[in-house]
Formats: structure tokens, C-alpha cells, sequence
């Protein structure tokens, strides 16, 4: 194996969905901070209308079922996430009012002003921040609330390694009052931001993942793109310890005026 760290758009997506449906998260997160996030949300009632775009498994989903009332619907690209998505649905008795389905975030099918409330944890930037916003606001109802989480910046100088890392993976990464500048002029009134804890992080996200790497590394031994990928994880986790001052994951949430 090469000592170079590929970039994480350089694998295959069938190899990257296979690891991350061993995980409960997908992204930086926790129960606490989906509660805290909709707890900022007003007006959902049984009839309330609900999406959670790039839902992965339905980790946080699931928790959104367990606080808030409506229908939801999880999209995402990839059907094995939307298969785990749609047993863990069963499993905790939401089907009734729960389903995934496989749909793009860049070609949704929702109709025009059908939804009370987007929701997506640590996916938006697969299309890009402002063109999330811009292109899902026409889906939601007048009042209707936005609700993300988007890795940004917290100063605005950083070190030159983080910050080429950062380039390389998401250009759209951006400072704090920037992206409530981008929600403003998307139509929406910031209604809230708040910085995800380091547990997000390090108890949520990197801790199941070195068990779930030593796993995939056994099931894939002598796979050269394998081991080459859970060099790229190791890499980025080495990097939120040595720079988490700089970034992180910070939740915005908007309402459609």
C-alpha cells in the first residue's frame, strides 16, 4: 500500500456504502443533539409533512420518529442504506409513519410547498451547502423549517494541513457567520446555530468505526483499495484530534419566509 492518502473521492461508492451500513452514523452526531436541533422547531403536528435527506441507515431519523410527530421520509441514494433504513423503521414499530426511499438530493420528488420541515445531518454538502438550500426551500411550506448540520470553520485562519485537507474533500467549507449569510440569502430567517461537542465526534462516530475497521479490514484482506480507504479514515480522524479547535460540525436551522 502506497504511504499516500487518497482522497475519500477517489474510492468506489459501493466499497464506502458497504462500510458505513456497518455503522449506526454516518457523520458527526448524537441523539442528544437531533433533540436539540428539533427542539428549535415549531408547529409539527400528526399531519406534519417530514424529510430527512442523505438519511443514511436512519440513525438520527429514527430518534426525529421518536420526538416529533408527522410522516417522514428518509431518501437516499444508496439502496442498501434505504434497506437497513426501512428494518430499523420495523423494528421500532414506525412503519406506519416512516419509510426510506431511493431518490437523488439533486432531482427530489417532493411536490412544490409539500413539506413542514427538511432535515439533513452531515449530507447537504454532497450537493453543496448553498444549492441545498437554494433547490430544496421550493419543497417547503411558508414557515416550513430547514434544519443541518455542515462542517464549518470556526476560525477564520487555520493551518495550512487542515485547511488543504479541507479543500480537497469539501471547497464549500466555510466559516460560521458566512453560512448564516448563505441562509439569509437563500430566504430563510436563521432561527438557530450551535457547534456539535466533541463527543459528536469522538464517542458517536470514531469510536464504533476502529471496531467496524479491524472487521472490514478481516472480511477484505489483501484488498489494496480496502486498506487504502481505511487509511483515508484513520488519516481523517487523526486530523479532527490534532485541529478540532479550528472545525468541526455546526447545526443551522431556518425558516422559510
Amino acid at each position: 500500500m502506497s504511504n499516500e492518502i487518497k482522497s475519500i473521492h477517489e474510492f468506489d461508492f459501493n466499497l464506502i456504502c458497504e462500510y458505513y451500513s456497518s455503522l449506526e452514523r454516518q457523520g458527526p452526531g448524537s441523539p442528544e443533539i437531533t433533540v436539540k436541533a428539533l427542539s428549535f422547531i415549531d408547529n409539527l403536528t400528526d399531519e406534519s409533512r417530514i424529510a430527512d435527506i442523505g438519511c443514511g441507515t436512519g440513525g438520527q431519523t429514527m430518534v426525529l420518529a421518536q420526538h416529533a410527530p408527522g410522516q417522514i421520509t428518509g431518501i437516499d441514494l444508496f439502496p442498501a442504506f434505504i434497506d437497513l433504513f426501512n428494518l430499523n423503521a420495523a423494528k421500532l414499530n414506525f412503519q406506519d409513519r416512516m419509510k426510506g426511499i431511493v431518490d437523488s438530493m439533486d432531482n427530489l420528488h417532493f411536490q412544490d410547498e409539500e413539506l413542514d420541515l427538511i432535515w439533513s445531518e452531515g449530507a447537504i454538502y454532497n450537493i453543496g451547502f448553498e444549492r441545498g438550500l437554494n433547490e430544496w426551500r421550493k419543497f417547503l411550506k411558508t414557515g416550513g423549517y430547514i434544519a443541518v448540520s455542515e462542517a464549518s470553520w470556526f476560525t477564520e485562519k487555520r493551518p495550512a494541513e487542515i485547511d488543504e485537507f479541507w479543500q480537497s474533500v469539501y471547497p464549500g467549507i466555510d466559516t460560521i457567520p458566512n453560512k448564516v449569510n448563505q441562509i439569509q440569502k437563500a430566504g430563510y430567517i436563521p432561527v438557530a446555530t450551535f457547534m456539535l461537542p466533541e463527543n459528536c465526534w469522538t464517542e458517536h462516530f470514531f469510536a464504533p468505526q476502529a471496531r467496524a475497521q479491524e472487521a472490514f479490514l478481516k472480511k477484505h484482506a489483501g484488498n489494496v483499495t480496502a486498506e487504502e480507504f481505511i487509511a483515508f479514515e484513520r488519516h481523517e480522524t487523526q486530523l479532527y484530534y490534532r485541529y478540532k479547535e479550528y472545525y468541526g460540525y455546526v447545526f443551522y436551522i431556518g425558516r422559510k419566509i
